[in-house]
Protein backbone atom coordinates (compact mmCIF):
# COMPACT_ATOMS: atom_id res chain seq x y z
CA UNK A 1 0.00 0.00 0.00
CA UNK A 2 1.56 3.28 -0.89
CA UNK A 3 2.31 5.97 1.54
CA UNK A 4 -0.63 8.36 2.25
CA UNK A 5 0.95 12.19 2.92
CA UNK A 6 -0.51 13.50 6.04
CA UNK A 7 -2.62 16.71 5.45
CA UNK A 8 -0.81 19.63 6.74
CA UNK A 9 -1.53 23.69 7.32
CA UNK A 10 0.03 26.32 4.33
CA UNK A 11 3.26 26.39 6.92
CA UNK A 12 3.43 22.46 6.45
CA UNK A 13 2.11 21.43 10.31
CA UNK A 14 0.42 18.26 10.06
CA UNK A 15 -3.81 18.43 11.23
CA UNK A 16 -5.50 16.00 13.25
CA UNK A 17 -9.21 16.25 11.38
CA UNK A 18 -10.06 16.98 7.21
CA UNK A 19 -13.89 16.72 8.39
CA UNK A 20 -14.49 18.32 11.99
CA UNK A 21 -13.77 21.98 13.31
CA UNK A 22 -12.76 21.95 17.13
CA UNK A 23 -15.10 22.68 19.07
CA UNK A 24 -16.53 23.26 23.18
CA UNK A 25 -17.64 19.40 23.34
CA UNK A 26 -19.22 17.30 20.42
CA UNK A 27 -21.96 19.75 19.74
CA UNK A 28 -21.19 22.90 21.61
CA UNK A 29 -19.52 26.20 19.52
CA UNK A 30 -16.61 26.52 17.31
CA UNK A 31 -13.33 28.18 18.84
CA UNK A 32 -11.77 30.83 16.51
CA UNK A 33 -8.58 29.66 18.05
CA UNK A 34 -8.75 26.64 16.01
CA UNK A 35 -6.37 28.28 13.72
CA UNK A 36 -6.75 25.12 10.35
CA UNK A 37 -10.42 25.79 10.29
CA UNK A 38 -9.58 30.12 9.68
CA UNK A 39 -6.80 29.22 7.82
CA UNK A 40 -9.22 27.31 5.20
CA UNK A 41 -11.79 29.56 5.35
CA UNK A 42 -9.80 32.64 5.07
CA UNK A 43 -7.80 30.73 1.93
CA UNK A 44 -11.71 29.31 0.17
CA UNK A 45 -12.74 33.44 0.41
CA UNK A 46 -9.65 34.34 -1.06
CA UNK A 47 -8.76 31.88 -3.97
CA UNK A 48 -10.04 34.20 -6.95
CA UNK A 49 -8.29 36.52 -8.31
CA UNK A 50 -10.51 39.49 -10.09
CA UNK A 51 -11.51 38.18 -13.85
CA UNK A 52 -9.99 39.75 -16.59
CA UNK A 53 -12.34 42.65 -17.57
CA UNK A 54 -12.30 42.15 -21.32
CA UNK A 55 -10.85 38.47 -22.41
CA UNK A 56 -12.23 36.76 -19.54
CA UNK A 57 -13.36 33.50 -20.69
CA UNK A 58 -10.90 31.36 -22.31
CA UNK A 59 -8.44 28.26 -21.88
CA UNK A 60 -4.51 27.96 -23.87
CA UNK A 61 -1.92 25.34 -23.79
CA UNK A 62 1.92 25.15 -24.11
CA UNK A 63 4.27 24.10 -27.37
CA UNK A 64 6.80 25.25 -29.31
CA UNK A 65 7.95 27.64 -32.25
CA UNK A 66 10.01 26.59 -34.72
CA UNK A 67 11.43 29.04 -37.32
CA UNK A 68 11.16 27.31 -40.89
CA UNK A 69 12.76 30.00 -42.91
CA UNK A 70 15.21 32.55 -42.71
CA UNK A 71 13.71 36.11 -42.04
CA UNK A 72 17.01 37.59 -40.41
CA UNK A 73 17.41 40.00 -42.95
CA UNK A 74 14.20 41.11 -41.08
CA UNK A 75 15.22 41.32 -37.73
CA UNK A 76 17.64 40.32 -35.08
CA UNK A 77 15.37 39.16 -33.06
CA UNK A 78 16.78 35.49 -31.49
CA UNK A 79 13.17 33.60 -31.84
CA UNK A 80 12.98 34.39 -35.29
CA UNK A 81 16.48 33.18 -36.21
CA UNK A 82 17.35 30.17 -38.31
CA UNK A 83 16.93 26.71 -36.44
CA UNK A 84 15.35 28.50 -33.58
CA UNK A 85 12.89 26.57 -31.43
CA UNK A 86 11.19 28.50 -28.53
CA UNK A 87 9.29 27.37 -25.71
CA UNK A 88 5.81 29.51 -25.72
CA UNK A 89 2.34 29.92 -24.41
CA UNK A 90 -0.96 30.50 -25.95
CA UNK A 91 -4.24 31.77 -24.59
CA UNK A 92 -7.47 31.86 -26.64
CA UNK A 93 -10.72 33.65 -25.52
CA UNK A 94 -13.78 35.52 -26.03
CA UNK A 95 -13.59 39.13 -26.01
CA UNK A 96 -17.13 40.66 -24.52
CA UNK A 97 -18.26 37.62 -21.84
CA UNK A 98 -17.94 36.56 -18.44
CA UNK A 99 -15.67 33.97 -17.33
CA UNK A 100 -18.63 31.71 -17.56
CA UNK A 101 -20.34 32.81 -20.38
CA UNK A 102 -20.74 30.52 -23.22
CA UNK A 103 -17.61 29.82 -25.85
CA UNK A 104 -19.87 30.08 -28.53
CA UNK A 105 -21.35 33.45 -28.54
CA UNK A 106 -20.58 35.87 -31.45
CA UNK A 107 -17.48 37.34 -30.51
CA UNK A 108 -13.97 38.17 -31.80
CA UNK A 109 -11.28 35.82 -30.42
CA UNK A 110 -8.61 36.50 -28.78
CA UNK A 111 -5.17 35.23 -29.67
CA UNK A 112 -2.49 35.90 -27.44
CA UNK A 113 1.09 33.96 -27.00
CA UNK A 114 3.85 34.18 -24.86
CA UNK A 115 7.64 33.19 -26.31
CA UNK A 116 10.29 32.46 -23.57
CA UNK A 117 13.10 33.79 -25.43
CA UNK A 118 16.39 33.58 -24.60
CA UNK A 119 16.81 37.71 -24.26
CA UNK A 120 13.16 37.25 -22.55
CA UNK A 121 9.76 37.04 -23.02
CA UNK A 122 8.11 38.35 -26.02
CA UNK A 123 4.43 38.72 -25.77
CA UNK A 124 2.05 38.64 -28.88
CA UNK A 125 -1.17 40.14 -27.69
CA UNK A 126 -4.01 39.99 -30.52
CA UNK A 127 -7.05 38.37 -32.13
CA UNK A 128 -8.40 35.56 -34.65
CA UNK A 129 -9.25 38.73 -36.74
CA UNK A 130 -6.45 41.13 -38.87
CA UNK A 131 -8.34 44.60 -37.98
CA UNK A 132 -10.24 45.86 -35.02
CA UNK A 133 -13.20 48.13 -33.94
CA UNK A 134 -11.36 51.15 -33.29
CA UNK A 135 -7.99 52.98 -34.02
CA UNK A 136 -7.36 55.27 -31.46
CA UNK A 137 -6.99 53.81 -27.72
CA UNK A 138 -9.05 56.63 -26.05
CA UNK A 139 -12.52 55.16 -26.62
CA UNK A 140 -11.71 51.67 -25.85
CA UNK A 141 -13.42 51.51 -22.53
CA UNK A 142 -16.35 53.08 -23.88
CA UNK A 143 -16.50 50.29 -26.27
CA UNK A 144 -15.86 47.43 -24.17
CA UNK A 145 -18.69 49.21 -22.06
CA UNK A 146 -21.32 49.17 -24.64
CA UNK A 147 -20.48 45.43 -25.36
CA UNK A 148 -21.30 44.57 -21.49
CA UNK A 149 -24.41 44.80 -19.47
CA UNK A 150 -26.93 47.26 -18.88
CA UNK A 151 -26.34 48.90 -15.15
CA UNK A 152 -29.80 48.35 -14.44
CA UNK A 153 -30.99 45.41 -15.63
CA UNK A 154 -27.67 43.72 -15.86
CA UNK A 155 -28.70 42.46 -19.34
CA UNK A 156 -26.68 42.68 -23.13
CA UNK A 157 -28.28 45.35 -25.64
CA UNK A 158 -28.42 45.75 -28.87
CA UNK A 159 -29.64 48.91 -28.76
CA UNK A 160 -26.47 50.13 -26.75
CA UNK A 161 -24.15 48.05 -29.33
CA UNK A 162 -25.74 49.76 -32.08
CA UNK A 163 -25.56 53.38 -31.16
CA UNK A 164 -21.54 52.76 -30.81
CA UNK A 165 -20.58 50.98 -33.57
CA UNK A 166 -22.84 53.37 -35.30
CA UNK A 167 -21.62 56.59 -34.39
CA UNK A 168 -17.68 55.13 -34.53
CA UNK A 169 -17.74 54.61 -38.47
CA UNK A 170 -14.09 53.25 -38.22
CA UNK A 171 -16.03 49.91 -36.91
CA UNK A 172 -17.10 48.73 -39.75
CA UNK A 173 -14.29 46.39 -40.72
CA UNK A 174 -13.86 44.85 -37.77
CA UNK A 175 -17.92 44.39 -37.36
CA UNK A 176 -18.69 42.90 -40.96
CA UNK A 177 -15.53 40.49 -40.10
CA UNK A 178 -17.73 39.73 -36.95
CA UNK A 179 -21.24 38.80 -38.41
CA UNK A 180 -19.37 36.83 -41.20
CA UNK A 181 -18.69 33.09 -41.37
CA UNK A 182 -15.46 33.91 -38.99
CA UNK A 183 -17.71 35.55 -36.20
CA UNK A 184 -18.53 31.88 -34.67
CA UNK A 185 -14.92 29.80 -35.04
CA UNK A 186 -15.77 26.11 -34.58
CA UNK A 187 -13.04 25.21 -32.10
CA UNK A 188 -9.66 27.41 -31.58
CA UNK A 189 -7.49 25.26 -33.49
CA UNK A 190 -9.68 26.03 -36.61
CA UNK A 191 -9.26 29.29 -36.64
CA UNK A 192 -6.65 32.08 -37.99
CA UNK A 193 -4.79 34.23 -35.41
CA UNK A 194 -3.48 37.79 -36.50
CA UNK A 195 -0.95 40.47 -34.80
CA UNK A 196 -3.15 42.65 -35.84
CA UNK A 197 -1.34 45.51 -35.15
CA UNK A 198 1.59 46.82 -37.11
CA UNK A 199 4.86 46.30 -35.32
CA UNK A 200 8.72 47.32 -36.32
CA UNK A 201 11.05 44.63 -36.80
CA UNK A 202 14.93 45.96 -36.74
CA UNK A 203 17.41 43.81 -38.11
CA UNK A 204 21.37 43.01 -36.98
CA UNK A 205 22.86 46.33 -39.13
CA UNK A 206 20.00 48.10 -37.68
CA UNK A 207 17.96 48.72 -40.84
CA UNK A 208 14.12 49.26 -39.56
CA UNK A 209 11.03 47.56 -41.14
CA UNK A 210 7.28 47.53 -40.39
CA UNK A 211 5.58 43.83 -40.36
CA UNK A 212 1.73 42.21 -39.68
CA UNK A 213 1.80 38.81 -38.26
CA UNK A 214 -0.05 36.18 -39.60
CA UNK A 215 -0.96 32.92 -38.21
CA UNK A 216 -2.87 30.42 -40.63
CA UNK A 217 -4.14 27.05 -38.85
CA UNK A 218 -3.43 23.94 -40.13
CA UNK A 219 -6.18 22.07 -39.53
CA UNK A 220 -7.95 24.54 -42.04
CA UNK A 221 -10.97 27.23 -41.22
CA UNK A 222 -13.74 25.95 -39.68
CA UNK A 223 -16.95 27.90 -38.64
CA UNK A 224 -20.51 26.80 -36.52
CA UNK A 225 -23.42 27.84 -38.28
CA UNK A 226 -25.55 29.93 -36.08
CA UNK A 227 -27.88 27.43 -35.23
CA UNK A 228 -24.65 24.92 -33.92
CA UNK A 229 -23.34 27.97 -32.03
CA UNK A 230 -26.61 28.64 -30.15
CA UNK A 231 -27.18 24.87 -29.57
CA UNK A 232 -23.60 24.22 -28.16
CA UNK A 233 -23.99 26.94 -26.02
CA UNK A 234 -27.01 25.65 -24.32
CA UNK A 235 -25.60 21.96 -24.20
CA UNK A 236 -21.72 22.83 -23.53
CA UNK A 237 -20.50 26.38 -22.70
CA UNK A 238 -17.19 25.10 -22.50
CA UNK A 239 -17.08 23.52 -26.31
CA UNK A 240 -13.93 25.29 -26.76
CA UNK A 241 -11.87 24.46 -23.89
CA UNK A 242 -12.88 21.07 -23.77
CA UNK A 243 -12.02 20.64 -27.71
CA UNK A 244 -8.44 22.09 -27.54
CA UNK A 245 -7.93 20.26 -24.06
CA UNK A 246 -9.02 16.84 -25.53
CA UNK A 247 -7.20 17.11 -28.86
CA UNK A 248 -3.98 17.85 -27.00
CA UNK A 249 -4.28 14.98 -24.31
CA UNK A 250 -5.15 12.47 -27.60
CA UNK A 251 -2.04 13.54 -29.51
CA UNK A 252 -3.15 15.70 -31.99
CA UNK A 253 -1.49 18.80 -31.61
CA UNK A 254 -2.85 21.35 -33.24
CA UNK A 255 -0.36 23.95 -35.64
CA UNK A 256 -0.25 27.25 -37.38
CA UNK A 257 1.97 28.26 -39.83
CA UNK A 258 3.07 31.92 -39.09
CA UNK A 259 4.00 34.44 -41.77
CA UNK A 260 4.55 38.16 -41.44
CA UNK A 261 3.96 40.97 -43.93
CA UNK A 262 6.75 43.12 -44.16
CA UNK A 263 7.09 46.97 -45.26
CA UNK A 264 10.14 48.99 -46.10
CA UNK A 265 10.16 51.68 -43.62
CA UNK A 266 10.26 54.63 -45.42
CA UNK A 267 7.10 53.28 -47.58
CA UNK A 268 4.63 53.84 -44.78
CA UNK A 269 5.22 57.91 -45.12
CA UNK A 270 3.67 57.92 -48.43
CA UNK A 271 1.46 54.75 -48.38
CA UNK A 272 -1.88 55.15 -49.88
CA UNK A 273 -3.69 54.74 -46.53
CA UNK A 274 -2.32 54.97 -42.97
CA UNK A 275 -0.27 51.60 -42.27
CA UNK A 276 -0.76 51.96 -38.75
CA UNK A 277 -4.61 52.23 -38.41
CA UNK A 278 -5.84 48.54 -37.14
CA UNK A 279 -8.86 49.06 -38.80
CA UNK A 280 -7.07 48.44 -42.05
CA UNK A 281 -5.18 45.57 -43.61
CA UNK A 282 -2.40 45.88 -45.57
CA UNK A 283 -3.25 44.14 -49.57
CA UNK A 284 -1.24 40.85 -50.17
CA UNK A 285 -0.52 42.41 -53.54
CA UNK A 286 1.41 44.97 -52.09
CA UNK A 287 3.15 42.84 -49.32
CA UNK A 288 2.65 39.39 -49.67
CA UNK A 289 3.20 36.56 -46.96
CA UNK A 290 6.98 35.24 -45.99
CA UNK A 291 6.89 32.50 -44.21
CA UNK A 292 8.58 32.20 -40.53
CA UNK A 293 7.68 28.94 -38.64
CA UNK A 294 5.05 26.81 -37.29
CA UNK A 295 3.83 26.90 -33.57
CA UNK A 296 2.49 23.97 -32.06
CA UNK A 297 0.87 23.68 -29.12
CA UNK A 298 1.45 20.16 -27.57
CA UNK A 299 1.27 20.63 -23.91
CA UNK A 300 -1.61 21.17 -21.54
CA UNK A 301 -2.10 23.26 -18.32
CA UNK A 302 -1.25 21.18 -15.28
CA UNK A 303 -3.51 23.51 -13.17
CA UNK A 304 -5.41 25.72 -15.00
CA UNK A 305 -5.70 28.75 -12.45
CA UNK A 306 -1.88 28.68 -11.63
CA UNK A 307 -0.84 28.35 -15.63
CA UNK A 308 -3.74 30.04 -17.76
CA UNK A 309 -5.94 32.36 -15.54
CA UNK A 310 -2.73 34.00 -13.88
CA UNK A 311 -1.17 34.27 -17.21
CA UNK A 312 -0.28 37.87 -18.30
CA UNK A 313 0.27 39.04 -21.84
CA UNK A 314 1.28 42.50 -22.34
CA UNK A 315 1.89 44.45 -26.04
CA UNK A 316 4.74 45.65 -23.83
CA UNK A 317 6.98 42.81 -23.40
CA UNK A 318 9.36 43.36 -26.38
CA UNK A 319 12.49 42.08 -27.35
CA UNK A 320 15.46 43.22 -28.98
CA UNK A 321 14.93 43.37 -32.55
CA UNK A 322 10.79 43.73 -32.02
CA UNK A 323 9.57 46.81 -31.14
CA UNK A 324 6.16 48.82 -31.37
CA UNK A 325 4.73 51.50 -34.36
CA UNK A 326 2.65 54.63 -34.40
CA UNK A 327 -0.42 52.71 -34.28
CA UNK A 328 -2.00 54.73 -31.53
CA UNK A 329 -3.96 51.59 -30.69
CA UNK A 330 -1.01 49.31 -30.06
CA UNK A 331 0.08 52.44 -27.83
CA UNK A 332 -2.11 53.01 -25.49
CA UNK A 333 -2.33 48.93 -24.91
CA UNK A 334 1.20 48.92 -23.97
CA UNK A 335 0.54 50.65 -20.73
CA UNK A 336 -3.02 49.16 -20.24
CA UNK A 337 -2.48 45.30 -20.79
CA UNK A 338 0.73 45.69 -17.73
CA UNK A 339 -1.07 47.96 -15.72
CA UNK A 340 -4.21 45.48 -15.51
CA UNK A 341 -1.96 42.54 -14.75
CA UNK A 342 -0.64 44.67 -11.42
CA UNK A 343 -3.89 44.98 -10.24
CA UNK A 344 -5.36 41.60 -11.04
CA UNK A 345 -2.23 39.27 -10.35
CA UNK A 346 -0.27 41.54 -8.90
CA UNK A 347 2.76 43.84 -8.47
CA UNK A 348 5.36 40.72 -8.87
CA UNK A 349 2.96 38.94 -11.66
CA UNK A 350 6.01 38.77 -13.76
CA UNK A 351 7.92 36.44 -11.06
CA UNK A 352 5.05 33.34 -11.36
CA UNK A 353 6.44 30.72 -12.94
CA UNK A 354 4.07 31.05 -15.70
CA UNK A 355 4.87 34.51 -16.23
CA UNK A 356 8.69 34.01 -15.74
CA UNK A 357 11.28 34.61 -18.64
CA UNK A 358 13.83 31.53 -18.88
CA UNK A 359 16.59 34.19 -19.20
CA UNK A 360 18.03 35.77 -16.09
CA UNK A 361 16.87 38.93 -14.74
CA UNK A 362 18.63 42.29 -13.32
CA UNK A 363 16.30 44.73 -12.80
CA UNK A 364 16.23 47.06 -10.31
CA UNK A 365 12.58 46.49 -9.50
CA UNK A 366 12.04 46.40 -5.82
CA UNK A 367 9.83 45.04 -2.86
CA UNK A 368 5.81 45.22 -3.84
CA UNK A 369 3.15 42.55 -2.66
CA UNK A 370 4.12 38.88 -3.50
CA UNK A 371 7.55 39.19 -4.40
CA UNK A 372 9.30 36.27 -3.30
CA UNK A 373 13.19 36.27 -5.46
CA UNK A 374 15.57 39.06 -4.97
CA UNK A 375 19.02 39.87 -5.52
CA UNK A 376 21.53 39.00 -3.20
CA UNK A 377 22.13 41.69 -0.36
CA UNK A 378 25.15 43.36 -1.24
CA UNK A 379 23.42 44.24 -5.08
CA UNK A 380 22.87 47.90 -4.97
CA UNK A 381 19.31 48.61 -5.36
CA UNK A 382 19.89 52.03 -7.57
CA UNK A 383 21.16 52.76 -11.16
CA UNK A 384 23.35 54.38 -11.80
CA UNK A 385 25.89 53.13 -8.98
CA UNK A 386 29.64 52.37 -7.96
CA UNK A 387 29.35 49.04 -6.75
CA UNK A 388 28.54 46.72 -9.92
CA UNK A 389 25.46 46.47 -10.22
CA UNK A 390 23.55 46.28 -13.34
CA UNK A 391 24.16 48.89 -16.07
CA UNK A 392 22.24 49.86 -19.27
CA UNK A 393 24.31 48.85 -22.60
CA UNK A 394 23.81 52.39 -25.01
CA UNK A 395 25.15 50.25 -27.69
CA UNK A 396 21.76 48.71 -27.63
CA UNK A 397 19.57 51.53 -28.60
CA UNK A 398 17.17 51.36 -31.12
CA UNK A 399 17.10 47.53 -31.26
CA UNK A 400 13.21 47.75 -30.39
CA UNK A 401 12.13 50.60 -32.40
CA UNK A 402 13.25 54.56 -32.84
CA UNK A 403 10.49 56.06 -35.00
CA UNK A 404 9.81 58.54 -32.71
CA UNK A 405 12.66 60.83 -33.41
CA UNK A 406 11.75 59.98 -36.86
CA UNK A 407 9.85 63.79 -37.64
CA UNK A 408 8.54 62.99 -40.76
CA UNK A 409 7.40 59.63 -39.85
CA UNK A 410 5.47 60.96 -37.21
CA UNK A 411 3.51 63.56 -39.11
CA UNK A 412 3.27 60.76 -41.88
CA UNK A 413 1.45 58.51 -38.98
CA UNK A 414 -0.78 61.43 -37.84
CA UNK A 415 -1.86 62.89 -41.50
CA UNK A 416 -4.79 61.60 -43.58
CA UNK A 417 -3.30 59.61 -46.24
CA UNK A 418 -5.58 59.36 -49.76
CA UNK A 419 -7.37 55.88 -49.06
CA UNK A 420 -8.15 56.66 -45.29
CA UNK A 421 -11.75 56.37 -45.27
CA UNK A 422 -13.45 53.65 -43.15
CA UNK A 423 -16.14 51.90 -45.63
CA UNK A 424 -14.04 50.83 -48.24
CA UNK A 425 -12.15 47.59 -47.05
CA UNK A 426 -15.16 46.54 -45.24
CA UNK A 427 -17.12 46.95 -48.82
CA UNK A 428 -14.21 44.81 -50.33
CA UNK A 429 -14.54 42.03 -47.69
CA UNK A 430 -18.29 41.87 -48.01
CA UNK A 431 -18.30 41.82 -52.21
CA UNK A 432 -14.74 40.17 -53.20
CA UNK A 433 -13.79 37.93 -49.95
CA UNK A 434 -17.54 36.28 -49.28
CA UNK A 435 -19.39 33.79 -51.86
CA UNK A 436 -23.04 34.01 -52.50
CA UNK A 437 -24.20 31.89 -49.86
CA UNK A 438 -21.63 34.04 -47.22
CA UNK A 439 -23.04 37.10 -48.19
CA UNK A 440 -26.73 35.23 -47.34
CA UNK A 441 -25.52 34.07 -44.25
CA UNK A 442 -24.28 37.66 -43.55
CA UNK A 443 -27.51 39.26 -44.48
CA UNK A 444 -29.85 36.49 -42.04
CA UNK A 445 -26.83 37.87 -39.57
CA UNK A 446 -27.44 41.34 -39.23
CA UNK A 447 -31.09 41.25 -39.67
CA UNK A 448 -31.46 39.68 -36.72
CA UNK A 449 -28.89 42.11 -34.64
CA UNK A 450 -30.36 44.93 -35.95
CA UNK A 451 -33.99 43.56 -35.99
CA UNK A 452 -33.25 43.56 -32.03
CA UNK A 453 -32.55 47.34 -32.09
CA UNK A 454 -35.81 48.72 -30.53
CA UNK A 455 -34.81 52.40 -31.02
CA UNK A 456 -35.70 53.89 -34.41
CA UNK A 457 -33.22 55.98 -35.06
CA UNK A 458 -30.23 53.72 -33.96
CA UNK A 459 -32.00 51.25 -36.37
CA UNK A 460 -32.09 53.90 -39.17
CA UNK A 461 -28.30 54.46 -38.50
CA UNK A 462 -27.59 51.03 -38.63
CA UNK A 463 -29.36 50.67 -42.19
CA UNK A 464 -27.16 53.25 -43.39
CA UNK A 465 -24.53 52.08 -41.71
CA UNK A 466 -24.42 48.95 -43.84
CA UNK A 467 -25.55 51.06 -46.81
CA UNK A 468 -21.89 52.76 -46.32
CA UNK A 469 -20.49 49.35 -46.53
CA UNK A 470 -21.95 48.36 -50.14
CA UNK A 471 -25.49 49.88 -51.36
CA UNK A 472 -27.21 47.07 -52.44
CA UNK A 473 -26.66 45.34 -48.90
CA UNK A 474 -28.39 48.72 -47.06
CA UNK A 475 -31.10 48.16 -49.42
CA UNK A 476 -31.46 44.12 -48.75
CA UNK A 477 -31.26 44.49 -45.16
CA UNK A 478 -33.99 47.28 -45.19
CA UNK A 479 -36.15 44.92 -46.88
CA UNK A 480 -35.21 41.85 -44.57
CA UNK A 481 -36.26 44.34 -41.28
CA UNK A 482 -39.18 45.34 -43.13
CA UNK A 483 -40.12 41.07 -43.65
CA UNK A 484 -39.39 40.65 -39.68
CA UNK A 485 -41.21 43.66 -38.25
CA UNK A 486 -38.45 45.73 -37.90
CA UNK A 487 -39.10 48.24 -40.61
CA UNK A 488 -37.06 51.15 -41.01
CA UNK A 489 -39.00 54.77 -42.60
CA UNK A 490 -37.03 55.56 -46.02
CA UNK A 491 -36.71 59.43 -45.49
CA UNK A 492 -35.33 61.36 -47.51
CA UNK A 493 -31.55 61.24 -48.42
CA UNK A 494 -28.73 62.44 -45.61
CA UNK A 495 -31.97 62.50 -42.59
CA UNK A 496 -30.28 59.81 -41.07
CA UNK A 497 -26.48 60.65 -39.10
CA UNK A 498 -23.72 58.65 -39.20
CA UNK A 499 -20.35 59.93 -39.37
CA UNK A 500 -18.06 59.12 -42.41
CA UNK A 501 -14.70 59.37 -42.13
Amino acid sequence: MSHVPPTTTNSGAPVASDAHALSVGADGPIVLHDHYLVEKLAQFNRERVPERVVHAKGGGAFGTFTVTNDVSAYTRAAVFQPGAATEMLARFSSVAGENGSPDTWRDPRGFALKFYTSEGNYDLVGNNTPVFFLRDGIKFPDFIRSQKRLPGSNLRDNDMQWDFWTLSPESAHQVTWLMGDRGLPRSWRTMDGFGSHTYQWVNAAGERFWVKYHFKTQQGIDNLTADEAAQLAGSDADHHIRDLYEHIQDGEFPRWTMSVQVMPYEDAKTYRFNPFDLTKVWPHADYPLIEVGVMELNRNPENYFAQIEQATFAPSNFVPGIGPSPDKMLLARIFSYADAHRYRVGTNHAQLPVNAPKSEVHSYSKDGQGRYTFPSADRPVYAPNSFGGPAADPARAGETGGWESDGEMVRAAATLHPQDDDWGQAGTLYREVFDDAARARFLETITGHVGAVKNDDIRARAVQYWTNVDAGLGAALRESLAAVGAPVETGEPGTVSVPVA
